[in-house]
């Protein structure tokens, strides 16, 4: 994000940049940080969809009974631990 960021700054060619001729690095910056805000919030609304899809697919949680009763012993027909 950082990078991101400040490629704004490095991109300019008072430090050295190529590119635009007519350059503002607050500009440059601001779209940088805008571009970076855009991704979070795209990303953040991807992971949530895929999310409710794999919780409509197959679930998430198993039952609580199976819960209750351990889960190597319905998962795996084992137990791992002797009480």
């Amino acid at each position: 994000i950082v990078g991101a960021i400040l490629t704004g700054v490095f991109a300019a060619p008072s430090l050295g940049g190529t590119g635009a001729e007519d350059f503002s690095i607050a500009s440059q910056v601001w779209i940088q940080t805008w571009s970076v805000l855009v991704t979070i919030v795209w990303s953040a609304v991807v992971a949530f969809v895929a999310y409710k899809v794999a919780d409509l697919l197959v679930g998430l949680r198993v039952p609580e009974d199976e819960e209750r009763q351990g889960l190597d012993t319905t998962a795996h027909g084992e137990t791992a631990y002797r009480y």
